[in-house]
């Protein structure tokens, strides 16, 4: 493994302000990640778990603290050079799966890639190859009110990946998901992160995560549990 982190955290705080209150979501959170973990964070409902996967996208920054993203300080940059560290190093899978409904499963796993600099072929052949490695070429041309909830997270996968990114962040992505189609999920994550040395980050409360994850992370009111 590089001997650079692909993730650093320090003593981040967030806080969002509700009228004149200052809620605060993470308190003084550390955190380091090495290429290529499988990791889970950890904690009940309230716990800061999204808000930390958030900082770690570029989604937001912290109120206090810094975050890197592969050796990179996100403090102070601009929305768009945010949104560049998104789109070149960081993929999402979300709970709600966040597929468009007017698209295609191959036109959801391309639009990543409708901002890089590729030839309409070339786009077209990686949104391919992703759906091949998520099982699914041969619903490459179903919309997404006719997969299956799990189908649909598979197209969520592939178009998280179709970029290469280094990082995958997955927030509670077993959450709608049945018990068995939950496995299956998370086993195809796992193979891609072990085949590729994608680094996954969860946010979950789920024990089949966990018990997955080859590192857990727990959070508890904004703070590491010791």
């Amino acid at each position: 493994m590089s001997s650079q982190p692909v993730i650093r955290v320090e003593q981040a705080v967030k806080e969002y302000r509700l009228g004149t209150t200052l809620v605060p979501a993470l308190k003084g959170v550390d955190l380091t990640v090495e290429p290529g973990e499988f990791l889970a964070i950890a904690g009940p409902s309230g716990s800061g778990k999204t808000t930390l996967l958030n900082l770690i996208g570029c989604i937001e920054q912290p109120t206090e603290g810094r975050v890197w993203i592969n050796g990179r300080d996100i403090a102070g940059l601009s929305r768009n050079a945010l949104a560049d560290i998104r789109a070149q190093g960081i993929g999402f899978i979300f709970q709600q799966f966040n597929l468009l409904p007017v698209l295609t499963a191959l036109e959801n796993v391309e639009y990543p890639l409708s901002g890089k600099r590729l030839l309409g072929k070339v786009r077209r052949e990686r949104a391919l190859r992703a759906l091949a490695d998520v099982g699914l070429i041969n619903f490459a041309r179903h919309k997404p009110l006719e997969l299956s909830g799990g189908q649909r997270q598979r197209v969520a996968i592939a178009r998280a990946i179709v970029t290469e990114p280094l990082i995958v962040l997955a927030d509670e992505p077993t959450a709608n998901l049945d018990h068995t189609t939950g496995q299956d999920i998370l086993t195809l994550m796992r193979r891609i992160n072990q085949e590729r040395q994608t680094t996954f980050l969860f946010s979950t409360h789920d024990q089949k995560v966990m018990d997955m994850a080859t590192r857990i992370v727990r959070l508890w009111d904004g703070l590491v549990a010791a």
